[in-house]
């Protein structure tokens, strides 16, 4: 499939990007953290817009102070396991809010269309690292909630490269409403790509940042897949970044998944404020991990 950088035009009606005002940011006391949320699945996107107000009114940051925040809230005593808890419980409450707007959306607009649509599970695609394990957790949260996931680890190699990402794997194989498959090679993608247009939804969860030019693959397929899955109605929500926009400067790579929402973590990107990270982000929603305010200071 050929790639492109045009975004085309949008199968849901959705609202759209989030722009953010250059605030500090303000102490998360009393803030409530995804995985410790009871009611967060029971949110719509814009209740959960609503929930995490805080981390979305935020000043944005680039991708290396963000590499270095979560380095030090992890010195400062916060285990990166639990802060890939609340990155994927996150994404799985943001997946869910979408599924439900898709649904009413299509319901509205093409109700002939719905016999068959979305009647298939959620399909997670994962890279080996911790962008990956972000989406492991959301695929485990998602289960929990009764819903039916397929998890795919997008790598050449049979496990997730960190430690954390690795541990959420395999936390997968007893759940009974997910199944785990490996796929190293492009033609094990195209594979899966057969009835993706009844797939519920779409997560990618292949890249996060510092990616530029070409896609290898298999991830390049797994992009394509992705962008296949949208044209055909399908919704695609991307985590922490379309694979692959640069969150510090919005530089595409070729291809690039095009996504109907996007969650990012901690604070609004700079990267997908721009015009070229805007066309690809969709909605954005901001979602707070736990980093604890020392870890934001200089």
């Amino acid at each position: 499939m050929a790639s492109r950088h045009v975004r085309p035009a949008d199968p849901l009606p959705l609202p759209p990007p989030m722009t953010t005002p250059d605030r500090a940011a303000r102490a998360p006391r009393g803030q409530r953290l995804p995985a410790d949320d009871p009611t967060l699945f029971e949110l719509d996107l814009a209740g959960l817009a609503a929930r995490w107000a805080e981390a979305m009114d935020r000043a944005p940051i680039t991708a290396a102070e963000m590499t270095g925040t979560d380095a030090k809230a992890q010195r400062l005593g916060v285990s990166g396991g639990r802060l890939m808890e609340h990155a994927g419980t996150a994404v799985a409450a943001t997946a869910r809010g979408l599924m439900v707007a898709a649904a009413a959306a299509s319901q509205a607009t093409r109700p002939e269309a719905t016999e068959h649509r979305g009647t298939g599970p959620v399909l997670v695609l994962c890279g080996p690292g911790n962008n990956g394990g972000d989406g492991f957790v959301a695929a485990r949260r998602l289960a929990a909630h009764g819903i039916r996931v397929v998890v795919v680890l997008v790598s050449a190699s049979s496990r997730p490269g960190t430690p954390n990402a690795a541990r959420n794997w395999d936390r997968l194989g007893p759940v009974t409403l997910v199944e785990r498959i490996h796929a190293p090679v492009a033609r094990d993608i195209a594979t899966l790509g057969q009835g993706i247009e009844r797939a519920a939804l779409v997560i990618d969860a292949l890249l996060g940042t510092g990616v530029r030019g070409e896609l290898r693959e298999p991830i390049r397929t797994a992009v394509e897949l992705c962008n296949r899955a949208r044209a055909g109605g399908v919704p695609v929500l991307a985590v922490d970044t379309p694979t692959a926009c640069d969150l510090t400067s919005g530089e595409l790579s070729d291809p690039v998944v095009q996504a109907d929402v996007t969650v990012t973590f901690h604070r609004p990107k700079k990267g997908l404020l721009t015009r070229r990270g805007r066309s690809v982000a969709g909605r954005v929603l901001v979602a707070p991990i736990g980093i604890p305010a020392q870890a934001d200071r200089a």
